[in-house]
């Protein structure tokens, strides 16, 4: 990941690839590369931002009227000058770009050097310039399509050969990558702002596609090369709404992307009805030697880690606790080397999360980070570390990182309990055929928002809101509270639901919202009977529950069913009409959703 940009036409390519990438600025990245085919194929390429890859080029001569740009979000690999793309081939006759990730990469690679190749990256791409060089008898696109057929995982793919300089070839699977069609010139781009400067005639590819890209035409192919015709698109949209995908704001784009990073972090770790996590080495002998779990995180971060308590001592039978990290070393907790730390952090480089990892380590404890930027500090810092593959994330309020860190949470727990033969080959299988309706589940709530717009209509004067719910149910609770407090700047407290009557149930008045989340099966019949204790007291009442449990609209005030899922998976995708209550509920109020006062997306300080 994460941005790419292509051109063929008359002009002097280097210009408008650098525009290109600096438009996709918004989307993050860690470093930055131009490839460009002139008297031969040249390519410079940096970590650190655009500005240093323009300082980079002040030194070097770069014409041609064809190349390839790439902004890159590290996932194999750190930050560095080497990593950072376009990759070429071991002859550097061929170069690529690519947004995804490849799954069967080492596998691909090992054969490669059985072959005698020698690499020099740690990237998965590379793989892939070294397999079409492999392939390639004079015909790029045929290269290309030999090579897509070995690759396993999601990808935008970009190629050019110093061979071919009239055309290069793109492909598509999960990954974004459209099309852009002008006068004597042609264009790619993994997300429309990157050319819309230049055209507005817009070809949105899908699944599978195969582009053949000229200065005067753009031929498109299925994967056996058969000539398939997309449908072009007048795209008349702002810069600014086209960068956020035709939503009003970052946050809304992010829960409508909760779907694909459901899909890309369960990616090479669930197939064939098993969970696997081929990037971990963790013995069975220490897995057996832990007798107590932390999971240790702040804000949205720790509502993960909530979550992961309660399944740890559920499948594994460990003592478990999820601890605020900027609490954590301050209460002298006890900690040995039979201790394992889950260190949970979306951008990694959370102040009060590395002294608690800095703290857990230095008492002998076992670290496992689990994060979404590569190589931040955390990730080098941890003995092992998970990548929830969420993608960039803009807004400050975390909505699809969350999503993923509870999904890779899970996995992580499921995946220890196998090797500890305290999960049998069917649950197992079970749990793999759950996840793998998720995303389509995830679909259909996010499709439709517009309930939770209408809802959110007739409470937006609301002043204090609650949020109820018991066992998984309560972890969400949590989070919700703390997106509506986050952006709506709304009083909300989370509450185990059984509590309501030890306190907080004197401050429920005909004004007050609560929102109930009841889809842990187990304990519905206990919630109820909390929601009911709620309407006696004139309390407004909108429950999120299950499907089919149509006993709830007879005491709530409103009712969001989501779809049927297993208990202990439910919370994945519960989670997002809670994100959509506190941001419709910002929106209903007028409020900077991306940017709420007084916070920041990364935490630097204590």
């Amino acid at each position: 990941m994460c941005g790419i940009v292509g051109y063929i036409g008359n002009k002097d390519a280097l210009p408008i690839l650098i525009d290109g990438l600096k438009r996709l600025e918004y989307r993050g990245y860690d470093s930055a590369g131009v490839a460009i085919i002139g008297d031969d194929l040249k390519v410079v390429k940096t970590q650190g931002r655009i500005s240093d890859l323009e300082n980079k080029l002040k030194n070097e001569e770069l014409k041609g009227s064809i190349g390839l740009g790439h902004t890159r979000w590290a996932t194999h690999g750190v930050p560095n000058d080497v990593n950072a793309h376009p990759h070429l081939s071991e002859s550097k006759s061929i170069v690529v770009i690519h947004n995804g990730i490849i799954e069967n990469y080492l596998e691909l690679k090992k054969m490669l050097v059985k072959e005698g190749r020698t690499f020099r990256t740690d990237t998965d791409t590379e793989v892939i310039a070294y397999l079409i060089e492999e392939f390639y008898e004079g015909d790029l696109l045929k290269a290309v399509k030999k090579t897509v057929e070995l690759l396993e995982g999601s990808y935008a793919i970009a190629v050019m050969s110093k061979n071919e300089r009239d055309r290069f070839v793109a492909v598509r699977k999960d990954s974004p990558l459209v099309a852009g069609l002008g006068q004597g010139e042609n264009f790619i781009a993994s997300d429309i702002p990157a050319i819309l400067p230049y055209t507005k005639n817009i070809i949105i590819l899908e699944n599978g596609d195969i582009i053949d890209v000229r200065r005067e035409s753009i031929n498109v192919y299925d994967k056996n090369l058969n000539l398939i015709t997309r449908n072009i698109k007048r795209i008349d949209w702002r810069i600014e709404d086209a960068q956020k995908g035709g939503f009003k704001h970052f946050m809304l784009k992010e829960i409508f992307e909760e779907p694909d990073v459901i899909r890309e972090a369960m990616r090479g770790r669930v197939r064939d009805a098993v969970v696997e996590f081929p990037e971990l080495n963790i013995s069975l002998e220490y897995l057996k030697s832990i007798n107590q779990v932390y999971f240790v995180a702040c804000g949205t971060a720790y509502h993960a880690g909530v979550f992961g308590k309660y399944l740890t001592e559920k499948y594994l039978r460990i003592p478990a606790q999820a601890e605020v990290a900027s609490e954590f070393r301050y209460r002298d907790p006890v900690i040995d080397e039979h201790t394992l730390l889950f260190v949970i952090s979306q951008s990694g480089e959370t102040t009060d999360t590395l002294a608690a990892l800095r703290f857990g380590k230095e008492k002998g404890a076992r670290t496992i980070g689990i994060a979404n930027v590569v190589g931040s500090s955390v990730t080098r810092e941890v003995d092992q570390v998970v990548y929830i593959h969420a993608g960039p994330e803009i807004a400050v309020a975390s909505t699809k990182a969350y999503v993923a860190q509870v999904e890779v949470i899970l996995l992580l727990i499921v995946y220890f309990a196998k090797l500890l033969g305290k999960l049998t080959k069917e649950e197992e299988s079970n749990i793999v055929n759950d996840f793998q309706k998720l995303e389509e589940k995830a679909r259909s709530i996010v499709l439709r928002s517009n309930e939770i717009a209408d809802f959110v209509s007739t409470t937006k004067s609301i002043e204090e809101t609650f949020y109820i719910g018991r066992n998984l149910d309560f972890a969400l609770s949590l989070e919700g509270a703390l997106k509506l407090k986050e952006i709506s700047y709304v009083h909300a407290e989370g509450y185990p639901a059984g509590e309501l009557k030890h306190g907080p149930l004197a401050l429920v008045t005909p004004n007050s919202l609560v929102i109930a989340v009841i889809t842990y099966g187990p304990l519905k019949e206990k919630t109820l009977s909390n929601i009911k204790e709620v309407k006696a007291r004139g309390g407004k009442v909108l429950a999120i529950a299950q499907e089919g449990y149509n006993t709830i609209e007879e005491v709530a005030d409103r009712v969001f069913y989501v779809p049927k899922v297993a208990n202990d998976i439910g919370p994945i995708i519960n989670v997002i009409p809670l994100q959509l209550i506190a941001y419709y509920m910002a929106e209903a109020r007028g409020l900077d959703i991306d940017k709420p006062r007084n916070l920041a997306k990364s935490v630097t300080v204590e």
